[in-house]
């Protein structure tokens, strides 16, 4: 039966290649992550390595890297790494070197004044020369290292972007005004956060120190090894010498190692995840052409499975025989998919390091054993369980019922088995989406959407004749015979249709609710941005870190401002449920509403101005606050004091849930501690005038943001595009494997079809109506297809609208009416050229061969 079974394969190579195609791309898909993901992982940690090479021990401060990143500056507090303590560690028997190291945000302008790179992984350090007068850690390229206040090196990435050579006067910020610095080096560096994207300025010592510490401060000792000397003693040393402090941490550099490895797999393991989501997806629609099409070639076997059980054959060879079909076609499609695979790993690591300019780092390809047993193992498995359902049929063709029959009809029985399966999957599944959209459970509703859809999947041979109906009057009325006879080879084969539909129904469901969702949470952001926000501008920095403290009083001074309030965050601890820190937002009480939209729904309105809180009504929902309660309260500065509550106000996108007013709460802010944002109100509404006003008064920092209302809906929506855009590209190929399962099964229909074909070229149906006949049947079972992807997808995406309800406030459903048409017209397009090839067979044939062949 294997000798059968391989001859059969070789017999209809030509009727097996969509499904070949089909498996190998899903097959392609998963090999393709995992051996990048595999290569990224690897050349991280090879990079992450060459990091810790020559670290024996290193010390962190956690306060002074926070503060560091923050922008904080000021006086220390507690326990802190100082000059004093580098040289007592340096001195340590078995240390060769300690280096300090100061770090922190630093933006670089162009000669525009633009920020250079990504805002987050825009990196100020310190430079340190050894006796050569270089710093090992960052090569020089040209020039050399910075040594005093006025000047800076770069490293050779931003230098490019720039256009900035040595000697020239660079523009660099913190959060401050602009420094106008000399380039005297440029640099080469291995930092992730350069390499993704950002950029680095490196000051000497002394000035990184002022910068973003404090005269003297470190935020981290390198520590060095003597040869021979044992790491475990020296961190045992290290430790003894050290500031006795909750904030100051020794560790060896082999440990800290061993945590970037546990980092790098962690995330490589959450992007092979998520792309081996979009991989089931496509292996998924999958199943659907490789069911579809040995069902159609056993049917058309019929008289060579019936000879096989006339001669001797059980139905458990039969079966086997069927599945060994399916074992031969998954195993060499599962090879060439891996191999594929390879090539799609290397093509995406050079096209993200090329014209996506992502900057992976260099590293061999990664071909684990485990990908190739993964890769092979999953394709023929796919391919040999979406073959059983065939096979068990094929077992219970009856020698002689099947010598008088070309094709065995469904048992009623079995259709009633189907439709009611597929009945209470919906129904599951329907209850479990109306209970997620209750409870706002959004793993719920994920779970209502997948039973809801498999329901709809196994219904669709039933959904097939009315949906067709209702669409092939306007093609009978369009194209007469051809229309009509391409209604009724539609709806001839219930199953097959369904089975051909729903491939492409998949991949239309997810686009139409990810366009749904979008256009939603878009539509509900720009709402809230514009009722939520009374101000022309917002000032922020880019990278989400704290504004200097002065800046709001720089801003009040700019031309054309008439209101204007700092928008602070302070956490406190309360006594309230359990003892919760609770974030306070705090804001000028007297120009708040002028800025924002604040609405009271209980309580007083000024309760700001009284000195009290308003809390959202959503935090006082959760947390069980009321009007008139008291909080207990335990500033960062360690003082103590009681907050009320004087009303609950709506919620509102701009601020967070508990509005403090700035004069009680912000004298006990940590030392330090800036606005992450100041709102403004200008004279004239939102003009460049006052827009170059506020660029100027903040120094014309590159790495703060002026934005106006047009400015932050931009932002978002470019956020959920990009998203979308992704999501899009990665759901692709689900969709081209669809379009070979609809070329598939036209083929193979026409193949079936020939004695019927020829007999309708005799009685005068010419050629172009043999093409008209099959496009429009094709076209009719897209249609059907993206009608029913197109009704699932939105209502998918209602109950994920639903569950965000708590966190954007007043979302609602948004159907795009154009997008979702342009789906439509696409799957009937899909339609029209996956016929292309097998309507000009079907019209080529000779007459009389086709009315002889069996």
């Amino acid at each position: 039966m294997f000798r059968t079974a391989l001859r059969t394969v070789l017999a209809h190579k030509g009727r097996l290649l969509m499904t070949t195609l089909a498996v190998m791309l899903g097959t392609a898909f998963v090999a393709g992550t995992l051996v990048f993901t595999d290569t990224l992982g690897s050349a991280l940690r090879t990079q992450s390595a060459k990091s810790y090479a020559d670290i024996a021990v290193t010390v962190s401060d956690r306060q002074a890297v926070a503060r560091g990143y923050d922008h904080r500056g000021g006086a220390a507090t507690g326990p802190t790494l100082t000059e004093e303590t580098r040289r007592k560690v340096a001195a340590l028997p078995g240390a060769a070197e300690a280096r300090g190291v100061v770090s922190g945000f630093a933006g670089i302008a162009d000669r525009k004044g633009a920020l250079i790179g990504d805002g987050f992984s825009t990196t100020g350090t310190n430079y340190v020369p050894g006796a050569d007068g270089t710093d090992p850690r960052y090569p020089l390229v040209e020039g050399r290292g910075p040594k005093n206040a006025g000047e800076v090196a770069l490293d050779a990435k931003t230098a490019g972007k720039g256009g900035f050579k040595v000697g020239d006067t660079v523009r660099v910020a913190v959060n401050g005004p602009v420094m106008e610095l000399k380039l005297t080096g440029v640099l080469h560096t291995n930092d992730p956060r350069v390499t993704a994207g950002g950029s680095l300025a490196a000051f000497d010592t002394a000035t990184a120190q002022r910068l973003y510490l404090g005269p003297g401060r470190f935020a981290e000792l390198d520590v060095k090894a003597s040869p021979g000397a044992d790491d475990s003693a020296l961190l045992a040393a290290v430790e003894q010498a050290l500031p006795q402090g909750d904030s100051i941490e020794a560790r060896t550099g082999r440990e800290l190692a061993d945590e970037q490895d546990r980092m790098i797999a962690e995330g490589t393991k959450f992007l092979s995840t998520f792309l081996m989501g979009f991989a089931g997806i496509a292996l998924f629609v999958g199943v659907f052409i490789i069911a579809n099409t040995f069902t159609m070639l056993v049917a058309q076997r019929t008289r060579e499975l019936a000879l096989l059980r006339a001669v001797g054959a059980t139905r458990r060879q039969v079966s086997r025989s069927v599945r060994a079909e399916a074992l031969l076609v998954g195993l060499a499609a599962s090879v060439t998919g891996l191999l594929a695979g390879i090539g799609i790993a290397a093509g995406l690591r050079a096209l993200l390091n090329g014209p996506m300019d992502a900057n992976l780092p260099d590293g061999p390809l990664i071909v684990s054993p485990t990908t190739v047993i993964a890769a092979v193992a999953v394709g023929v498995l796919v391919t040999v369980l979406a073959a059983w359902l065939p096979a068990r049929r094929a077992s219970r063709i009856a020698p002689v019922a099947a010598m008088s029959s070309a094709d065995q009809p469904a048992t009623h029985r079995s259709l009633v088995v189907r439709n009611s399966l597929g009945l209470l999957f919906g129904l599951a599944g329907a209850t479990a989406l109306a209970a997620g959209v209750t409870a706002k459970e959004i793993k719920l509703v994920g779970l209502g959407a997948g039973a809801l859809m498999i329901g709809v999947f196994v219904l669709t041979p039933l959904l097939s004749r009315p949906l067709i109906a209702l669409i092939a009057p306007l093609l009978r009325a369009l194209y007469g015979t051809p229309g009509k006879l391409a209604q009724q080879n539609a709806v001839r084969n219930p199953r097959r249709t369904a089975a051909t539909a729903s491939a492409l129904t998949i991949g239309v469901t997810l686009i139409t609710a990810l366009t749904v969702l979008g256009a939603s949470v878009n539509k509900a952001v720009d709402a809230a941005t514009a009722s939520d926000l009374r101000a022309d501008y917002t000032v922020a920095m880019q990278n989400g870190s704290m504004l200097a403290p002065d800046v709001a009083t720089q801003i009040a001074k700019a031309p054309g401002v008439t209101a204007l309030s700092a928008v602070r965050g302070v956490s406190v601890q309360t006594a309230h449920n359990g003892g919760e820190d609770e974030y306070l937002t705090a804001v000028d009480a007297a120009t708040i509403d002028q800025v924002a939209n604040v609405q009271v729904r209980e309580g007083s309105a000024d309760a700001l101005k009284q000195g009290k809180l308003l809390v959202s009504s959503g935090r006082a929902e959760q947390q069980g606050y009321r009007v008139g309660d008291t909080l207990a309260v335990t500033y960062p500065d360690g003082s103590r004091g009681s907050l009320v509550i004087g009303g609950v106000m709506e919620a509102n996108t701009a601020l967070a849930g508990v509005l403090a007013p700035e004069s009680v709460v912000g004298p006990h802010a940590a030392e330090g501690d800036g606005p992450t944002r100041v709102l403004v109100k200008g004279a004239h509404g939102a003009t460049d005038e006052l827009r170059q006003a506020l660029r100027d008064a903040t120094g014309g920092n590159p790495l703060i943001a002026v934005k106006g209302e047009k400015d932050i809906k931009a932002e978002n929506r470019k956020m959920v595009t990009g998203i979308l855009n992704m999501m899009y590209g990665l759901l692709g190929m689900s969709v081209v494997i669809a379009v070979l399962g609809v070329v598939n099964t036209m083929a193979m229909s026409v193949f079936e079809r020939r004695r019927e074909i020829g007999m309708l070229r005799a009685i005068g149906l010419d050629r172009r109506g043999i093409r008209r006949t099959v496009r429009l049947e094709s076209l009719l079972i897209a249609l059907f297809g993206g009608l029913v992807g197109v009704g699932l997808g939105i209502v998918v995406a209602w109950a994920g609208v639903r569950t965000l309800a708590e966190d954007l406030k007043d979302i609602t459903t948004v159907v795009p009416p154009l997008q979702i048409a342009a789906y439509l017209l696409v799957a009937a397009l899909v339609g029209l050229l996956a016929a292309l090839w097998p309507a000009h067979r079907a019209a080529r044939m000779e007459i009389l061969g086709a009315i002889r062949s069996e």
